[in-house]
């Protein structure tokens, strides 16, 4: 079984169901260890910062998007750790599976229509095709 599972989150309800799944998986195995991990995405820190008060606000509200997962785990005694990066959540993501060596990626889906995907691309998407583990997709 897996000893090694990152959990992606991004505070939506896509991420808490996304936990749940990481939960049970890692429950079968007493050496599992989660890593959360949250993109502070650059295109939308720039609205973020002109709405907070200081970094530390910034910085706080950020930690609380993160407070629903955390508190799973915690309820089902799955150690894990936090980890916030920086930058654009599909490469993020993917960069941190692949330098880590994780053995599964679990992330929320948003569930975007076929011409959002197309335009925009997701997140989920991204990672399942570049990340070199499997890939738990949560709708």
């Amino acid at each position: 079984m897996y000893e090694k599972i990152l959990l992606a989150v991004d505070g939506s309800k896509n991420s808490i169901r996304a936990a749940a799944e990481a939960i049970k998986i890692a429950s079968m195995n007493s050496e599992c260890k989660i890593d959360i991990v949250y993109v502070a995405d650059f295109s939308k820190s720039k609205k973020e910062i002109l709405h907070t008060q200081g970094k530390e606000e910034l910085d706080f509200s950020r930690r609380q998007k993160l407070i629903p997962v955390q508190d799973l785990l915690r309820n089902k005694n799955v150690p894990y750790t936090t980890n916030i990066l920086r930058g654009e959540p599909g490469p993020m993501i993917i960069r941190y599976a692949n330098d880590n060596a994780f053995e599964l990626v679990v992330i929320g889906s948003r569930g975007l229509n076929g011409l959002q995907e197309m335009v925009l691309g997701s997140v989920s998407h991204k990672v399942v095709k570049r990340v070199n583990c499997p890939v738990l997709i949560v709708k």
